[in-house]
């Protein structure tokens, strides 16, 4: 069986998605999410109608918003992540958004071909703050391997 990687991120919004503070920050959304579907590795990502994920209300608090992307491999996720423009909205972040308290990024493997739910990732977020990095749910700090499939 082939293993892709998924991942959510998770983020709190100093204010409403359409406030002055946040319009840097949607300014890139298009070329960033445009960017991500254009790399190697990248298999989906969670979006709307409009074409991103920012109206979707996967928490009761409005202002968290959710990233969830799947990918062929951590390499090309690394890639996307550390070594594009994506790096420079990373270092802005504290421009848009709070410090979270709880875990905020969570990737794990899932079979190839599979969609991932935003509860399905929920829960990993949960596993990882309760039980820190596992093979089950992990952060770019301790990375697990793909399982192994054995076949007979």
């Amino acid at each position: 069986m082939k293993y892709h990687l998924a991942q959510i991120n998770i983020s709190r919004m100093l204010d409403t998605i359409d406030s002055p503070i946040m319009a840097s920050f949607v300014a890139q959304l298009d070329e960033v999410n445009a960017l991500a579907e254009s790399k190697p590795g990248f298999v989906w990502r969670l979006k709307d109608e409009a074409g991103n994920a920012t109206e979707i209300n996967a928490f009761e608090d409005e202002l968290v918003i959710v990233n969830m992307s799947v990918w062929e491999n951590i390499e090309d996720l690394k890639d996307f992540a550390f070594k594009t423009v994506h790096v420079a909205v990373m270092k802005n972040r504290n421009d848009w958004f709070e410090k979270f308290k709880s875990a905020n990024v969570a990737l794990w493997w899932i079979p190839a071909g599979h969609i991932p739910t935003v509860e399905e990732a929920k829960t990993k977020l949960a596993m990882i703050d309760l039980y820190g990095d596992t093979a089950e749910a992990f952060t770019f700090k301790k990375i697990f391997e793909a399982p192994i499939s054995t076949i007979g």
